[in-house]
């Protein structure tokens, strides 16, 4: 009986730590969300209550079904811009009419997620490169932050665009309000002083003072604005009322909204999975994500993504499971219950001081020079960021998805197609150009495309085979090594048995090597006749096939091989 008494104390202790270190983790990530909902809110012209609905919502829809130990699902700064962003395009008539169309479109693109993570549709971030990521984050900073200074300064300006932001701040100097400016200035010097202590919540403790200040004299006789009242609504599944057209125009400017939080939250969640040595699913963070924001739709809340800031925070207050999320979501929901009429009392220059110190990451210039260094995708980030500055938050995130999209059709439009040839001595197939000691055979061209072949990229690839073919006259077997491809779609199986009629015809035969299970059943199903005894494990293995098939032809290596080796 004694015995077991450590073992249970060694065992509940390590459980103790682990909830204490949750817990800690927990209150720094509530402390880091009412500040930045009451920010982000303000972004996306929505209500405080909008953004608070999100935050509860995705820190529990995500502890639920997500998969990451430390991902925090919550209003993000470019999901708020970009909701603003299309609300505005569609000039609503009112505030009703913006918000319901805001609510219209997390739904629209929680709903799409979901459908995204039925069809395995989890590496859809893929088609967003870094650069470009890198870009339009850097070019959003910029004009969130740009948006923030009039707040600070106490003037209302009528431009939109951060180049003519500044201009009309500099018009109207002797319009700036002294003490709105001079609380805005001394709340972003005091965020920057607090960032050297990681500890300290900092947008909360300055938040804390404002209301302080605010409690204690009228921030109104000094033309200094305040949030104003937090009215907490009864919350209730519901859809929005809008015509049916309404409903399709934001279906597809929904998309672009998809795309953004599944780069911006997928980038967030594996690099944080990466560190730590776990292993996340994406189809199964884009249902996560796909559901929190659903919910959040449906209960009037903001768009919601894993955020890399609070994320990481969350991270380096020590949590170690899902359940720092639970308990952030509980604080914050005490903090908003007991707390509604101290959070109206927060002084607009600090939210704006909040926001601004919330973005200034995205501004550092790192990633950006790093690209230069590199000498690789540095234009494509900077066109990135031209776009997003001229053309606006909206237009220049679908142009920067298009340059993307851009980049992978012209990476796909010039294929690469390698030439093997053996060692001497050995099975092993190699590219002639980085190894002029392979030794070609004659009469046999060994080609292997660095691509996988599908619709976008195989009649490119098998362009240039043929004009590999054109070269080599005396060409009677071409065996392709079909390593890169794990299967084949409609298009590249149809082009393979083209290019095997067209080397028919020419009195040449096709071989297929390296081919996987799923070509090899497709390729026989199709056109078993032309196929049956030339599709083979390795190259070595088509070469001996091509030697046995084929005996007439007159090779300048006799290789003496087993026809069932090893992979080359």
């Amino acid at each position: 009986m004694n015995f077991n008494l450590p073992v249970k104390h060694s065992i509940c202790w390590p459980r103790r730590r682990l909830l204490a270190a949750d817990a800690v983790a927990g209150l720094s990530v509530a402390f880091i969300l009412l500040p930045e909902a009451v920010a982000y809110a303000a972004i996306a012209h929505l209500t405080i209550q909008s953004a608070i609905t999100a935050a509860l919502v995705g820190l529990m829809c995500y502890a639920w079904l997500g998969g990451s130990h430390f991902a925090i699902v919550a209003p993000t700064s470019s999901a708020a811009a970009l909701l603003a962003a299309v609300v505005l395009s569609l000039h609503p008539v009112d505030g009703n009419a913006a918000a319901a169309l805001g609510v219209a479109l997390v739904i629209l693109t929680g709903v799409g997620l979901l459908v995204f993570a039925k069809a395995k549709l989890g590496r859809l971030s893929a088609f967003v490169s870094r650069p470009v990521l890198h870009g339009f984050s850097f070019a959003l900073a910029v004009t969130i932050i740009t948006k923030q200074l009039p707040i600070i300064l106490g003037i209302k300006v009528h431009a939109s665009d951060p180049f003519h932001i500044i201009v009309e701040l500099f018009n109207h100097a002797t319009e700036w309000a002294i003490w709105s400016t001079v609380i805005g200035c001394s709340a972003l010097v005091l965020l920057w002083v607090l960032k050297r202590w990681p500890a300290v919540p900092s947008a909360f403790v300055v938040l804390v003072l404002g209301i302080c200040l605010s409690n204690s004299m009228n921030l109104a006789n000094f033309n200094v604005a305040i949030v104003g009242p937090l009215q907490i609504k009864t919350l209730g599944l519901s859809l929005p009322q809008l015509p049916l057209e309404k409903w399709v125009q934001l279906a597809e400017l929904a998309c672009g909204l998809l795309v953004i939080i599944v780069a911006e939250s997928w980038g967030s969640i594996r690099s944080l999975s990466l560190i730590h040595g776990n292993v996340v699913e994406p189809n199964r963070e884009l249902f996560a994500l796909g559901t929190a924001n659903l919910v959040s739709g449906l209960l009037q809340g903001m768009p919601v993504g894993a955020g890399f800031s609070v994320s990481s925070a969350n991270e380096e207050a020590g949590a170690r499971s899902k359940l720092a999320g639970v308990i952030a979501a509980l604080v914050l929901l005490l903090m908003v219950v007991f707390g509604q009429g101290w959070i109206g009392l927060i002084p607009e220059p600090i939210v704006a001081a909040a926001v601004i110190n919330a973005l200034s990451h995205a501004l550092s210039p790192k990633s950006l020079l790093y690209l230069w260094r590199m000498d690789r995708d540095q234009y494509l980030a900077l066109a990135a960021i031209v776009a997003v500055l001229v053309f606006g938050v909206l237009h220049g995130m679908l142009i920067a998805i298009g340059l993307s999209l851009a980049a992978a059709i012209r990476s796909f439009s010039q294929p690469v197609v390698r030439e093997l040839a053996a060692l001497e001595h050995s099975r092993d197939y190699v590219d002639r150009e980085n190894h002029p000691d392979a030794l070609p055979q004659a009469n046999l061209l060994i080609l292997r495309p660095e691509e996988p072949l599908f619709f976008a990229s195989v009649e490119g690839i098998l362009a240039e085979v043929q004009q590999r073919l054109k070269s080599r006259n005396d060409v009677q077997i071409l065996i392709v090594s079909l390593e890169q491809s794990a299967n084949l779609d409609s298009t590249a199986a149809e082009c393979l048995i083209e290019l095997a009629d067209e080397l028919k015809h020419q009195n040449k035969v096709l071989f297929l090597a390296r081919v996987k299970d799923p070509i090899r059943q497709l390729l026989l199903k199709l056109a078993g006749d032309k196929f049956q005894g030339k599709l083979y494990w390795s190259v070595d293995d088509a070469v001996v096939g091509a030697q046995k098939n084929v005996p007439l032809i007159p090779f300048n290596a006799v290789r003496h091989h087993s026809a069932h080796g090893p992979f080359s």
